[in-house]
């Protein structure tokens, strides 16, 4: 059988073949604990269940424009205004299934075969698979300083004359750290002055702890959106815990977003009306869900830095935000997917090996589940890993006896 090139290129999704996973154990009634979903586990916010509900028994689900409804556009600018301080038009907006598909479509809309697409490490899994799906070349970063903040000084080296656009994602996945003021006002300005595509990806941009501040890029825009090539990308996936809803959006210039349009219109057509729907209910309804989540993710993440320091042979920078945190398990192991295998097989816990994130020997865990959960997840992790523990563990009323170390 013969296959494309770019087909041939494209690796799964780990992160969507460990849901599966779990969902597989689970049913066979295995106790596994999921450290490595990007989920939070909280409800979809009651004004977009009886929206999304109003439409539904109307029985009126029908075709959307492709760049999405009128209502939900006004909802998008409206929180654009109070988000950013920043007054856009209709054009200038794209709502798509998903901010995964807000990316990829912008990808197309700009990226010729060879183009360069840069992105500070680590990233989020997906950034180098749909660069390739234009035919394009991923250029992942390494801050030389060994930290997970990127400097200019990183970007610019990587810099040549097939870059077209530059990826920034802050809040990160998967270290949860918020990249500094400077580092954004930089970015902006050298994006701008060498006529570079700057993508920002403020998915968890509302998710973040104590009194940090995620900077606002359109703060350092010179002049407005028409006349640059900034492309924001958000979505209600995840600061409204309405991943399975797949509504994201794209602010960027009006002629990218036509093109981006005829793109999609051909694609998908616009996303589901009953989801739009409820995606307009979130943004324009009561927001105290989004603070309970936010809440409930910093005491979350509180518990297991806790646990992880008292880890002995763990090295994890604490993260600004988000629901993860990005842990060093080299003196263990330094091949990350082995590890993850392992920690799966012995003690069922899934985990996201670092390798799939540019950095190898780390895991990303998750902070979405329960404190239960993340207590029981790095305790059944250390038993299995460290010399020091004891050499018996209960999964429920299984006795587990250690003999690999």
């Amino acid at each position: 059988m013969s296959f494309s090139i770019i087909g041939r290129s494209i690796a799964e999704s780990v992160t969507l073949k460990l849901n599966e996973t779990a969902a597989i154990l689970r049913a066979k009634g295995e106790p596994v604990i999921h450290l490595g979903i990007g989920e939070p586990k909280s409800k979809a916010p009651i004004d977009a269940i009886l929206a999304a509900a109003s439409l539904l028994n109307s029985g009126d689900i029908r075709y959307t424009p492709a760049d999405g409804i009128p209502a939900l556009k006004q909802a998008i600018i409206r929180y654009t205004v109070d988000q950013y301080g920043r007054v856009v038009a209709p054009e200038n907006v794209i709502a798509s299934g998903g901010a995964k598909q807000s990316i990829m479509v912008a990808l197309q809309a700009i990226l010729d075969p060879q183009d360069e697409v840069i992105f500070p490490a680590p990233y989020w899994v997906s950034y180098p698979e749909m660069v390739k799906l234009c035919g394009a070349v991923p250029v992942p970063v390494y801050p030389e300083d060994g930290t997970f903040y990127p400097r200019m000084k990183d970007i610019e080296q990587v810099v040549g004359p097939y870059t077209k656009a530059i990826m920034i994602n802050s809040p990160n996945n998967p270290t949860g750290v918020i990249y500094s003021e400077q580092f954004i006002a930089e970015i902006v300005e050298f994006c701008q002055s060498r006529g570079i595509y700057l993508i920002m990806d403020d998915i968890y941009h509302k998710l973040v702890f104590g009194d940090k501040k995620v900077p606002n890029c359109y703060k350092y825009l010179k002049g407005g959106i028409d006349d640059t090539k900034l492309i924001l990308i958000n979505g209600v996936s995840k600061q409204y815990a309405m991943t399975g809803f797949r509504i994201g959006w794209t602010v960027a210039s009006k002629r990218l977003v036509e093109i981006m349009t005829n793109i999609q219109s051909h694609q998908t057509s616009g996303p589901s009306v009953l989801l739009q729907v409820a995606a307009v209910g979130a943004l324009n309804g009561i927001q105290s869900s989004v603070e309970s989540l936010r809440l409930t993710l910093e005491n979350n993440t509180k518990v297991m830095m806790e646990q992880l320091n008292a880890f002995t042979g763990l090295r994890v920078t604490k993260p600004d935000g988000t629901f993860y945190c990005f842990v060093d398990f080299s003196n263990y192991n330094k091949n990350s997917n082995q590890l993850a295998h392992f920690l799966l097989d012995k003690v069922r816990v899934i985990t996201v090996p670092g390798k799939e994130f540019g950095m190898e020997g780390f895991l990303r865990l998750s902070t979405c589940g329960s404190i239960k959960e993340i207590l029981q997840g790095v305790e059944r992790i250390k038993w299995a890993i460290d010399p020091n523990s004891p050499n018996e563990l209960y999964i429920g009323e299984r006795k587990l006896t250690r003999d690999w170390l």
